[in-house]
């Protein structure tokens, strides 16, 4: 029974003072968590949810250092709930059967347990069905965490019953904060230039964690002057984007180098990629970059835009810096120079919408497919139109819902491949209307 008073026991000594910096600048409450004021704020969810002093399950999804653990720490604390924590990489159904049926003893004390469950996505589908009960009746409050996209890993009876809340990478503004009480609690200045300093934001990449890391590395060494940004690369043997003298950074840079594209700039587009690679701006961001502008400006309008950026990563992987960058110059020109349609983005953000509003509608029974002798009975799979056997290989059958109309997403443009696309897409609704 000693267990059960774990949580009344004395309150474990504070980190020592030669511990991890990052440790140290651990927030306290969550007014003190940067860069998620959207959640934390008095208008956000966990906002909401603190001042109304009931918690919901939620999954926190995020990348790595922006306050996960943190946030689920915190919110324990502030609603009163005993604190709970594994690893889906290191816990099985041995741990977790331990942690459920503490938590169920705690709560016969009155003491209710939010569970914080990090990487919550390595869980198989089993193990996450696991934990449907104990959320349902009340044992745990489960507040998971996850870098991975929720939609595509985690059970959706699990999602069903948690409140799904994005945290954002920590911006230049969050970042800076965060070097602040770095320096307030190692009572001095980084040892850095204000453009080093705008270097070593930028390669955090929106990483607290890493930030603090690379923080306290700096705060170790003695250093006869302050660091510029070629110094400070070579003094942490990471690449790190040179500011010039106007400050202009990662984001100012990437942002220009996108509209350049879209406004087919070829010169412009390779000016500032140049600035980037040439300033230390790792290769491989500006690939995924590259790619996205495929889909995102160009998309079908030349399907062999994306077939590009892939190849040139594949280039670039093989034979690494400087003679891959050379296939990095080939897919930014090949964009710039290529007829631009954001038909199939916006297709997306339509399709999006609309699935998030119909729910869960069922396909027409006819295209359903029937692989037990009971669906084939109730009807999946009957009257399929096989478009094969039909004239043209086109049936003209509907494929909406019943209980909805069908909708029209994708629009081509006349531009490129798109007016060969816009061309068949009519030739199949004059055949539908027919």
């Amino acid at each position: 029974m000693a267990d059960l008073f774990a949580d009344f026991a004395p309150p474990p000594p504070e980190t020592p003072t030669g511990g991890p910096l990052a440790d140290r600048l651990r927030p306290t409450t969550l007014a003190e968590v940067v860069g998620q004021d959207h959640l934390t704020g008095a208008d956000g969810a966990i906002g909401r949810m603190v001042a109304a002093g009931k918690l919901s399950s939620m999954i926190l999804w995020g990348p790595p250092g922006t306050g996960k653990t943190t946030i689920a720490r915190l919110l324990a604390d502030a609603v009163g709930l005993r604190y709970s924590q594994i690893s889906a990489v290191f816990s099985g159904v041995a741990d977790l059967k331990k942690v459920f049926a503490e938590a169920r003893d705690h709560g016969r004390i009155g003491k209710r347990t939010l569970l914080f469950v990090d990487e919550i996505h390595r869980f198989n589908r089993a193990q996450q069905d696991g934990f449907l009960p104990y959320v349902e009746d009340g044992t745990v409050t489960l507040v998971g965490a996850t870098t991975e996209n929720p939609s595509f890993e985690l059970n959706a009876a699990l999602l069903s019953r948690a409140q799904v809340l994005i945290l954002h990478r920590l911006d230049a503004a969050a970042l800076n904060e965060l070097l602040i009480r770095a320096e307030a609690t190692e009572e001095r200045p980084l040892p850095l230039t204000d453009a080093a300093r705008a270097a070593l934001v930028a390669s955090a990449d929106g990483d607290g964690r890493f930030l603090l890391n690379q923080a306290e590395t700096l705060f170790s060494i003695q250093l006869p002057e302050p660091l510029d940004p070629a110094g400070l690369s070579a003094l942490l043997q990471r690449r790190v984007a040179v500011y010039d003298k106007d400050r202009e950074g990662h984001y100012n840079l990437i942002s220009a180098l996108h509209k350049s594209l879209r406004g087919s700039d070829p010169q412009a587009a390779l000016y500032y990629m140049a600035r980037m690679l040439t300033a230390g701006e790792e290769p491989l961001y500006v690939l995924r970059r590259l790619t996205r502008f495929a889909s995102e400006d160009i998309g079908l309008a030349d399907p062999q835009a994306l077939v590009q950026c892939l190849a040139a990563k594949d280039a670039y992987d093989f034979l690494g810096s400087p003679e891959g960058e050379l296939a990095i110059v080939q897919a930014c020109l090949y964009l710039a120079t290529a007829p631009k349609s954001n038909a199939a983005y916006k297709a997306q953000k339509a399709a999006f919408a609309s699935a998030r509003e119909t729910g869960s509608l069922m396909p027409p029974q006819s295209i359903l497919n029937a692989p037990t002798r009971l669906m084939k009975d109730i009807g999946y799979g009957k009257d399929y139109a096989y478009d094969h056997d039909h004239q043209d290989g086109f049936s003209g059958a509907n494929y909406w819902p019943e209980e909805m109309t069908p909708k029209r997403f994708y629009e081509p443009t006349g531009r490129g491949f798109e007016q060969r696309i816009a061309e068949r897409m009519a030739w199949w609704d004059e055949r539908r209307q027919s």
